[in-house]
């Protein structure tokens, strides 16, 4: 029987097209397991805490996650002693703009959006609905990328397209969201300060986006229809006229231009191959200098759109693989806004310290490590207080 101190456990998954991620908490938000079930299609890994991997054959979502099943319960964590799974959803469309229960109308709304999403949504929705028929009286609950999002203003949601075609969800929703909430909700703790009016998020690795935060909401976000656009990234172009992108397609194909914006540019296309932000630090190359200095470049850039949109700037804060991490790229960001009166503690961003910025500095600078599982189980936490199961 289970220890009913452990009844509050929460299974977090993030399901993408080719693995499954899991985090397990506790009541309290404390991590307990992570994991991963990789290589689905075909021969995979899985990997729970600190096991070495095993491999096994995936041939679909269901078979990887009955393998994270029975991966949880030697582990001692039988379907018993969990609340509620959680799932990170990448897109909720203009229907789903907060955390929900999953429902039969829940998913269909899922569904709907995978036109807008489909590479993620129908593998959040595969992960939701096997685990529905595995452990089909398991409560399960939805976290939406785009949530958060869902506060900007209509000017800054809408293309200048005809209104037939913004009706057919052509429009900006923006991405991170699960993490720029989370940065809002853990970053006073973490600097014992009140959350600043006016915040510049930085949510910078492979995938990157700022967010302009004011009064704790997104009033506007670099990514648009989809996770490719605005700042340059790992392997995704960022902002690319139309008109160009068009020409590619009639030239090479819609598959091939998709594969080249999505997979084959950023900063993989300018450096001739490194897509990885420390890679690119360590390779002494032209091209290489190239690609980082692009990504600072357009990096500060959109910086300034978003501090206009907010009507100023009080605090930055740097989350990600590379915002946490990378303390050169932080600098170069942090730096370019000292005509805002923007002054870095060098040896303080050197260490990696939660506090960026000299005591003279006129803006706060803070790294805020991302925590979207912590926020996706505390989304699920919430939901399960609220509403009766």
């Amino acid at each position: 029987m289970s220890d009913p101190a452990d009844s509050d456990l929460i299974l977090v998954l993030n399901a993408g097209s080719s693995s499954i991620k899991l985090a397990v908490s506790d009541g309290d938000l404390t991590e307990k397991l992570t994991g991963i079930a990789e290589g689905i299609g075909g021969t995979g890994q899985l990997k729970l805490g600190t096991v070495k991997k095993s491999a096994q054959d995936f041939p679909d979502h269901e078979s990887a996650l009955q393998a994270v099943l029975s991966g949880l319960e030697a582990n001692g964590l039988p379907f018993s002693r969990f609340r509620a799974a959680a799932h990170r959803v990448v897109h909720g469309g203009t229907e789903l703009t907060e955390p929900a229960r999953v429902t039969p109308e829940v998913i269909a709304a899922i569904d709907r959006c995978s036109a807008l999403a489909p590479l993620h949504n129908p593998h959040n929705l595969a992960a939701i609905k096997t685990l529905a028929r595995l452990a089909p009286d398991l409560p399960q609950t939805a976290t939406f990328d785009t949530a958060f999002h869902a506060t900007n203003p209509e000017v800054a949601a809408r293309y200048a397209v005809p209104a037939g075609i913004e009706a057919r969800g052509i429009r900006r929703y923006g991405f991170h969201g699960t993490s720029y909430a989370s940065l809002v909700r853990h970053m006073p703790s973490l600097t014992g300060t009140t959350l600043p009016k006016r915040l510049l998020a930085f949510h910078l690795g492979n995938g990157a986006s700022i967010c302009a935060i004011r009064d704790g909401q997104s009033l506007a976000t670099t990514m648009g229809y989809s996770p490719l656009g605005g700042l340059t990234m790992g392997t995704r172009t960022g902002e690319i006229d139309g008109n160009a992108v068009l020409r590619l397609a009639e030239e090479d194909g819609i598959a091939a231009t998709h594969h080249l914006l999505n997979k084959e540019s950023g900063l993989r296309g300018l450096s001739g191959g490194l897509s990885d932000m420390r890679a690119l630090m360590e390779a002494d190359t032209a091209e290489a200098r190239f690609a980082t200095d692009h990504f600072c470049y357009w990096a500060l850039r959109h910086a300034g759109s978003l501090i206009v949109a907010m009507e100023g700037l009080d605090s930055v804060a740097f989350t990600g693989g590379i915002g946490e991490n990378a303390a050169p790229i932080r600098a170069r960001i942090f730096q370019g806004l000292a005509w805002l009166g923007a002054q870095l503690n060098e040896a303080a961003n050197t260490r990696g310290d939660t506090r960026l910025h000299a005591d003279t500095s006129a803006i706060t600078g803070w790294i805020v490590p991302a925590q979207e599982e912590r926020m996706i189980a505390a989304d699920a936490l919430h939901l399960l207080n609220a509403t009766p199961p």
